[in-house]
């Protein structure tokens, strides 16, 4: 288990992302989210540091370290004022390929890892469908077998990534939901290529985040190589399952960071900002808001690092990422509403950047689960209570 402070290495990881983070400033982010442009210039900084492959194994060209080392690069890179659209940018880098990691063949692993942690190769990650939601279990999507491999036809919604990438990593049916012992299983993992012969990739405009996109996916007749299926036919939603834990902790430390970044802001402003002849941070109606959102969000960083610390250990998260991710993403909001509130009228100009920490804010309440689904868990495993829906 960790400590309740950095060790020296960690300390260092912290260092060497914010000095990456520092070449960034906040007019740059501000441009993306203005004109929709991906931060390539900082992914391709961020791959060149080696941080892509935080916690992917050394025989592929990772540093091999654990979930608390990449929830250190992941927050660090939120605190510096790059928010989601910083985050999100290389997020599904840092964790997502952990089922090919776990459970591809030896070839894929050696082949297709490097190329990912370089920056080569670029992926996206298709599971939700407009159908299913969080039930994954329904999900439409069809791989069928052929006699070189699979045609995966289907629709995917909320794809990250979907217009730049050249890898998908998908989950399809692969046994009709009627002919397994349960809905979970028959349900297959491919990490292949990203035809756009065979995908159409539709961008969803939305509220924040507009230089990272999300896309709807048409597949039609995807031709996918057998050579591409993850593991075993049918363990797709198992192997799914494996990421969740970290994917909730990222989640989390991410919304601490931006959260983090909105308080900072306003603390200066509140500093500065001269009304009635004193600043307004002086005011105990300005101060308390802040004041009390700091002590939220170290509280969910606990939380979070506790549950990384967890995981690395191998032993059980899921309450504690669980409770992460909602007390990071609930700290996360309110701390940036609370900067927004400071500013006053100016915290809805974007000059000051803090409207779109508030916009980006709602991600980490929303994805990859609701508060709601958070809640029922808890309720369900930790305090045994009946299950609800």
């Amino acid at each position: 288990m960790s400590s309740f402070w950095l060790s020296d290495e960690q300390e260092a990881i912290r260092e060497g992302v914010t000095r990456v983070c520092s070449n960034y400033k906040d007019d740059y982010w501000l441009k993306t989210d203005d004109t929709g442009i991906f931060p390539e210039d900082f992914v391709r900084d961020m791959a060149a540091g080696g941080w892509l492959g935080v916690a992917m194994p050394e025989n592929v060209g990772g540093a091999g370290l654990g979930l608390t080392e990449a929830a250190i690069v992941m927050q660090t890179v939120a605190q510096s004022g790059a928010g989601f659209s910083g985050a999100s940018s290389i997020h599904l880098n840092i964790f997502g390929p952990m089922p090919l990691v776990k459970f591809g063949a030896e070839a894929q692993r050696k082949t297709l890892l490097p190329r990912l942690i370089s920056g080569e190769d670029k992926m996206c990650f298709a599971v939700t469908e407009p159908n299913s939601g969080l039930d994954t279990s329904s999900l439409e999507t069809k791989a069928e077998r052929t006699n070189d491999g699979y045609l995966i036809n289907g629709r995917k919604i909320w794809t990250t990534g979907a217009q730049r990438a050249n890898k998908i990593l998908i989950i399809a049916r692969t046994t009709p939901k009627d002919q397994v012992a349960k809905p979970t299983q028959g349900l297959s993992l491919f990490y292949t290529d990203l035809n756009r012969d065979h995908i159409d990739a539709k961008p969803i405009p939305k509220m924040g985040r507009r230089a990272v996109e999300c896309n709807t996916l048409f597949i039609d007749n995807l031709p996918v190589p057998a050579d591409d299926l993850i593991g075993e036919e049918g363990r797709g939603f198992e192997y799914l399952l494996q990421g969740l834990n970290p994917e909730r902790v990222l989640f989390a430390v991410e919304a601490v960071g931006l959260g983090r970044a909105a308080i900072a802001r306003a603390a200066t402003y509140a500093s500065e900002r001269v009304v009635f002849g004193r600043p307004i941070g002086q005011n105990q109606g300005v101060q308390h808001p802040l004041a009390r959102s700091w002590a939220e969000l170290e509280a969910a960083n606990l939380m979070a690092m506790k549950a990384a610390a967890l995981y690395d250990a191998g032993k059980d998260c899921g309450a504690e990422a669980n409770a992460a991710k909602y007390l990071g993403a609930e700290a996360g909001f309110t701390a940036c509403e609370n900067a927004v509130l400071a500013h006053g009228g100016m915290g809805y100009a974007k000059e000051f950047y803090v409207e779109r920490y508030f916009r980006e804010a709602m991600i980490a309440r929303i994805a990859p689960v609701s508060r709601e689904m958070i809640l029922n868990f808890i309720a369900e495993r930790v305090l045994h209570l009946p299950k609800s829906y």
